[in-house]
């Protein structure tokens, strides 16, 4: 198996010390455990690049994403901490943290006039958290998964706790859904799609993929194109690419077709065995 530092112990396993940061009852697994999570987490990706800072810190520290085997690494990295932050144990979840937070208390940015910043900067790993909890949320009530209304605020409140672990104030972060729209109305005068950032977009839809796996080569653009899609209307005139009311009706349907889509075992397991092998493509045999 490729080696991964964020590892976790099955929701099954009947030996686990304790039921995690949420547990089986939290809107917090049912939302993560759904498989159009993966539009979510194309969406979020965009609706993160739109700080100028946060995509310049990432790509800066991250010369060799663009190369398949680098991008697809860097991925499963970011997939199983994920999923350790959310289904491990409590224990599991707070080591993923701790390393997360001492790989980024190392790391700068440098804007275009030569500001040094930390990409730990309280603003920027608090608009990253939004981005994901967002973007999750949002999929969730558009993709007709069975949340009410009062499910996403729950789940938005829950998240407050994923913040705290990545080194975000508990009290700064959104506790329901109308805090973090509020919160997207006060941050959106400073943001804009800078020249890294429609280069990431543009990546998106040409993606670097393994040498062998036509799969994800056919597969991802039409995912990002939907994801894109699903964004606030904001955020897609931020990218100058502009759309109306029946664009978004468009994308709703797309998701729950998605859904459908997704809900096909043999159709995402397929997907699922195209994005291990990109994982592993950098792995040496028996490594």
């Amino acid at each position: 198996m490729p080696y991964t530092p964020y590892t976790y112990t099955s929701p099954d396993d009947p030996a686990r010390e304790d039921e995690g940061l949420f547990g089986p009852a939290s809107v917090t697994w049912r939302v993560m455990s759904s498989r159009i999570m993966w539009v979510a987490v194309v969406r979020a990706l965009y609706l993160q690049a739109l700080h100028p800072r946060v995509i310049r810190g990432t790509l800066q520290n991250a010369a060799t994403i663009t190369e398949p085997v680098d991008a697809w690494a860097r991925l499963r990295r970011t997939r199983k901490f994920i999923e350790t932050r959310t289904f491990g144990t409590i224990a599991e979840a707070e080591r993923a943290g701790r390393r997360v937070r001492k790989i980024h208390e190392s790391l700068t940015g440098t804007d275009p006039d030569g500001t040094r910043y930390r990409v730990d900067e309280p603003e920027l790993l608090l608009w990253v958290h939004c981005g994901e909890v967002a973007s999750c949320a949002d999929i969730a009530r558009r993709s007709r998964l069975p949340f009410s209304a009062a499910d996403l605020d729950a789940f938005v409140d829950e998240q407050r706790t994923s913040a705290e672990l990545i080194g975000v104030d508990r009290a700064a972060a959104p506790a329901s859904m109308a805090e973090l729209g509020a919160y997207y109305e006060e941050i959106r005068p400073r943001l804009c799609a800078c020249q890294e950032a429609k280069e990431a977009l543009r990546l998106t839809f040409h993606p670097p993929v393994p040498d062998g796996n036509r799969v994800l080569k056919l597969g991802l653009p039409p995912v990002s194109a939907l994801a894109f899609s699903t964004l606030p209307r904001w955020a897609r005139r931020t990218y100058g690419r502009p759309s109306g009311p029946l664009s978004d009706i468009a994308a709703t349907a797309g998701l729950r077709a998605a859904r459908l889509a997704f809900s096909q075992q043999w159709l995402f397991l397929g997907a699922m065995r195209a994005i291990h092998r990109a994982e592993s493509a950098g792995e040496k045999p028996g490594s």
